[in-house]
């Protein structure tokens, strides 16, 4: 839904949309493109909060000479900018297979344009494995990393709203005298975390998302500015709010369930350690 609500043209709101997707492409039409984030995400997960913790243990290093002292803001803005820096490398490639199998079958709308051998509305892509060698092949690793700009001017401040508020709302829902957070006030730290950053990054997400899908039955965009400026004059600013619902709400339970992971399995891991190295 976030996806065709931010790329396509004529689904409306978040109702509307779920109702086009369903009538035209059934249940299936809700799980394209979903294969290769499952394939990567646990490698993308495992990368972005490694580098986060890893930055702030090597900041603690640095400024206080030990890493086991709680990190500062700055400290954590750091930190949060270098994962969401780090995390692009991982995350363009993945997204942009995603997007260009969802939006495979959006409706050829344009005029006196030069059509590709393969028909609008018709599959452009096989699966991901061939979205990806066929974009690899004919646009090359350019192609690949198609909308990095946007990405990177999406995740480095978007992880900045994403950790921060979490520590914050962990440290806060932590009674006195206790030395980490109950499971629920991760669970419920991650969820408004998520909620918050998805929301305040769904401006740059609507550019990336666009540019990304750009080029499945013709290219439109020369750039990250040529897309903003082309939405902006098209569809005026509420343009850069699409989807917001969409990602709000999706931010809260899957930030919970990643926070309340990670948490649930440094605690397992750090237990395991002390019972073979007593």
């Amino acid at each position: 839904l976030q996806t065709r609500l931010q790329a396509g043209q004529g689904y409306g709101n978040t109702l509307k949309c779920f109702l086009t997707v369903y009538r035209n492409e059934s249940v299936t039409g809700f799980f394209k493109g979903m294969s290769f984030p499952m394939a990567t995400t646990g490698i993308y997960s495992s990368v972005v909060f490694g580098v986060f913790s890893s930055t702030q243990r090597f900041l603690s290093q640095l400024r206080h000479g030990d890493p086991a002292i709680a990190p500062s803001l700055t400290d954590m803005t750091v930190a949060s900018s270098v994962a969401g820096f780090v995390s692009v490398a991982i995350g363009t490639p993945v997204d942009l297979v995603k997007i260009r199998l969802q939006m495979q079958t959006q409706p050829y709308i344009k005029a006196n344009v030069e059509l590709k051998p393969t028909a609008p509305g018709s599959p452009v892509y096989r699966g991901p494995i061939h979205c990806f060698w066929t974009i690899l092949q004919k646009e090359g690793i350019a192609g690949i990393y198609r909308g990095t700009v946007a990405m990177l001017l999406r995740d480095v401040p978007g992880y900045c709203v994403y950790f921060i508020p979490y520590a914050v709302f962990c440290d806060w829902a932590t009674p006195d005298g206790c030395i980490s957070p109950s499971p629920f006030s991760v669970w419920l730290a991650g969820g408004v975390a998520g909620a918050i950053s998805w929301g305040l990054c769904t401006p740059m997400d609507v550019v990336k998302s666009r540019l990304q899908a750009d080029g499945v039955y013709l290219n439109q965009y020369k750039g990250t500015l040529d897309c903003i400026l082309q939405s902006y004059q098209n569809e005026g600013l509420k343009v850069f709010f699409r989807g917001l619902t969409v990602n709000t709400v999706r931010g809260f339970p899957s930030s919970a369930a990643m926070f309340l992971g990670y948490e649930l399995s440094l605690k397992a891991m750090k237990r395991d350690q002390t019972e073979t190295n007593p």
